[in-house]
């Protein structure tokens, strides 16, 4: 069974910067789509941004121009957000996709607070 380590989440004050990382346990090569998800207190869980086996990168409206996905597609996928602020504090969860009928692996979630 594959498993998924994030690292890079704490705490950091507004305007700051945080750079996440999620590892597998080994290469996986029927990835189609790497992603970011968060979930803050009392809300539901939500897509952050994505990356697809082509490169192509998607984000929520909320952190367009601020945060930044990369990932290698076979084992990594990264997360760097700039200008941090108190909204983005939440659990940060990676996710893999797989060719249908694979399904998806999904991290054991990082937190990332953002305080002053």
């Amino acid at each position: 069974q594959v498993q998924l380590v994030e690292s890079g989440g704490g705490l950091v004050q507004p305007g700051g910067s945080l750079r996440l990382s999620c590892a597998a346990s080994r290469s996986i090569f029927s990835i189609v789509r790497m992603a970011w998800y968060r979930q803050a207190p009392g809300k539901q869980r939500e897509l952050v941004a994505v990356i697809t086996s082509g490169g192509s990168r998607n984000y929520a409206d909320s952190v367009k121009g601020r945060f930044t996905i990369s990932g290698d597609n076979v084992k990594a996928v990264f997360l760097q957000m700039n200008s941090l602020r108190p909204e983005d504090t939440a659990v940060y969860y990676c996710n893999f996709g797989l060719q249908p009928p694979r399904g998806d692996y999904w991290g054991q979630g990082i937190q990332v607070t953002v305080s002053s």
